[in-house]
């Protein structure tokens, strides 16, 4: 594994710095993969011919396996030069720009995904707006992220990075998400969400220290408090 040097907590950078680990599925990333493969089975197959899918955060496309078969074209907004290369290479359109200001139309997306981004900015407001302005009538927003929560600190960040389940430094708690506030703000974009929580399952864990890859690795559970899927469809106005 290369070893990253130290950064700031939630610095970008640090993407880069494990820019080699982003497609093994034991690696510093292991969770990100059990969390692309639960994101995805919350979107629906394409409704349509050429149907769009926009991947907000997109990192290395690892979302990219978990929806080919559904019928879009997938499109993923990152920032990480070190890391778009590799989501080409597995099929997903790049494009380079920033989720607060998203070089998209309005109303361009048949679904819009936003994976564990939502933690690393500090402006959830916009973000949200931005997913909300790309995506169409009728079409389908899917997230997942962190709660922000005592407890989300705790298991995520504290415990987390101390059993490596997380790189250590790459989250800041204070930037963890108010899902009231968050509910709230998709609602005033004519998107109702709905929350539900997520946890490791033991199973995928003791399989990531043993060595071994598990792509499903994300089991739900009835507490938002600390990892939480959102679901909402854009309402027809």
């Amino acid at each position: 594994m290369t070893s990253a040097p130290a950064r700031p907590r939630n610095d970008p950078r640090q993407y880069d710095d494990l820019a080699d680990q982003w497609w093994d599925p034991a690696g510093a990333f292991a969770a990100l993969h059990w969390l692309a493969d639960a994101r995805a089975r919350l979107v629906p197959p394409a409704t349509r011919p050429a149907a769009l899918l926009v991947d907000l955060g997109c990192g290395a496309g690892l979302l990219a396996p978990h929806v080919a078969g559904k019928g879009y074209r997938h499109l993923g907004v990152d920032l990480s030069a070190t890391a778009l290369p590799q989501a080409a290479a597995h099929g997903v359109t790049p494009v380079r720009g920033d989720v607060r200001r998203v070089p998209l139309a309005d109303g361009v997306a048949d679904v819009v995904c936003a994976g564990e981004i939502l933690e690393h900015v500090p402006d959830l407001p916009r973000v949200v707006a931005e997913a909300c302005r790309i995506l169409r009538p009728g079409g389908v927003l899917v997230l997942d992220t962190l709660a922000r929560t005592r407890l989300a600190d705790v298991l995520a960040v504290r415990i987390g990075e101390r059993l490596r389940q997380a790189p250590r430094g790459i989250h800041d708690p204070a930037l963890f998400v108010d899902r009231a506030e968050l509910v709230a703000e998709a609602a005033r974009h004519g998107v109702p969400l709905r929350l539900r929580g997520l946890r490791p399952s033991a199973r995928a864990v003791l399989a990531w220290w043993a060595g071994r890859a598990s792509r499903t690795g994300m089991v739900p559970t009835r507490s938002t408090a600390v990892l939480f899927q959102g679901y909402g469809v854009k309402e027809v106005r």
